[in-house]
């Protein structure tokens, strides 16, 4: 079974709303799995590829799924102070409806189905979802190795993660 496969079992009531209410206009719902590398046993238990995938990610910090419903708007933010300079964030585009993009500083990117988009949380981003249908990704917390000095980089090859971990 797939990522996405196992997402789509999920019961959409299971999914609960991202915790910073203030950053984003409407509907912003998490499936977590990681969280600061505590294990969300029941979560997990759901969806045992994509566990068994993101557990051999070196340095996985945090993980789980983000669903962005359509008009949702998450505004111009930056990570955490004490958090997100030890981490780079890595989305895994699933369900991608056309209309929705993210900007990491000064550029802008669409996120594609069955490619990695990794940035710098601490680089001022936005994102949004103009489509009809829910954005889904698999959202990835790593340990950036000390010189990694990524901003912004799209690809298709699972290879990018080795490059910046």
């Amino acid at each position: 079974m797939s990522v996405k496969q196992e997402f789509e079992k999920i019961q959409q009531e299971r999914l609960i709303d991202w915790p910073e209410k203030d950053i984003y206009n409407q509907n912003w719902k998490t499936f977590t799995l990681y969280a600061l590398k505590n294990k969300n046993e029941d979560n997990c238990l759901l969806c045992p590829q994509t566990t068994q995938l993101i557990e051999k990610i070196p340095n996985m910090v945090s993980a789980g799924f983000s669903c962005l419903s359509p008009g949702t708007h998450i505004y111009p933010h930056a990570g955490f102070s004490g958090y997100s300079e030890l981490i780079l964030r890595c989305h895994l585009g699933l369900i991608i409806p056309d209309k929705c993009a993210i900007r990491v500083g000064n550029q802008t990117q669409m996120w594609q189905t069955g490619k990695c988009l990794i940035f710098d949380d601490l680089v001022e981003h936005e994102a949004w979802n103009l489509g009809r249908t829910n954005r889904i990704i698999l959202l990835i917390d790593f340990g950036r190795k000390n010189n990694s000095n990524i901003r912004f980089k799209i690809s298709d090859e699972a290879s990018i993660l080795r490059d910046v971990i």
